[in-house]
């Protein structure tokens, strides 16, 4: 028993510093994603707005309300979700509460189908079953049956602010190119900001998510191009 002591706990340890991990790694994710998100609806509004006037204070204002518009909808979007999945997490873990009380050698054979299906053999992953469970059996089952942390959830608001700020910074950068750019410059300036802002989010989602950098970035760039050149088509249909 000692022996299997020594090989599973680290075992955890190292699960539970991999999990801590991948939770900030999607917090990353999702702020470069609301990034992009904020990137291409500005864009969008202002090539539209940009090409049915020339004022430039309407061109700005417009811009202002989208960047406004788009971050609350993205930040009330992304509460809405990360609350739905911490309310689903805690119902699982309140039926695992209760499987514990009514069938706690169900709950115990799963988690050792669980090691065996990891490799162990038949005895060892008993063994460590019934170890696992009689120290922290509701901790163990629901890591086991749903990859969760017990009492780890996501903060619904850090979530939304999170998506609001990121969203708010991806949109300031073709704001700022198409209102604060001299007017001869401001379309080059501003597809030029879109092209650079685009491929940086692409690069940092590649790099973050393990995915292939070319890939992403030309992936956001063509996206971009087609967001700019569909709402400068509708600006000149208007």
């Amino acid at each position: 028993m000692e022996s299997i002591q020594k090989t599973v706990i680290p075992f955890i340890m190292k699960k539970r510093s991999k999990a801590t991990m991948e939770e900030k790694l999607n917090t990353l994710r999702a702020g470069v994603l609301g990034s992009n998100d904020g990137i291409l609806t500005v864009v969008g509004v202002l090539f539209s707005v940009a090409v049915a006037t020339p004022n430039q204070f309407t061109i700005f204002i417009a811009g202002v309300a989208d960047l406004l518009a788009c971050a609350f909808s993205m930040a009330s979007g992304e509460y809405a979700s990360v609350s739905t999945q911490k309310d689903t997490e805690k119902a699982a873990v309140a039926t695992e509460r209760q499987l514990l009380k009514t069938d706690f050698e169900q709950e115990l054979a799963t988690v050792a189908a669980y090691y065996e299906g990891k490799g162990v053999t038949k005895e060892t992953a008993a063994e460590i079953a019934a170890d696992l469970m009689s120290k922290k059996p509701l901790e163990t089952i629901i890591n086991v049956k749903y990859g969760l942390r017990l009492n780890k959830y996501m903060n619904p608001w850090s979530a939304a602010f999170s998506s609001l700020f990121s969203a708010a910074i991806g949109g300031i950068f073709p704001l700022a190119a198409m209102t604060l750019a001299p007017v001869a410059f401001q379309w080059p300036a501003t597809i030029l900001a879109v092209c650079l802002s685009v491929a940086l989010t692409g690069y940092l989602s590649a790099r973050l998510g393990n995915g292939l950098i070319k890939v992403a970035i030309c992936r956001n760039l063509l996206v971009g191009i087609v967001t700019m050149i569909i709402h400068y088509s509708v600006g000149i249909l208007l």
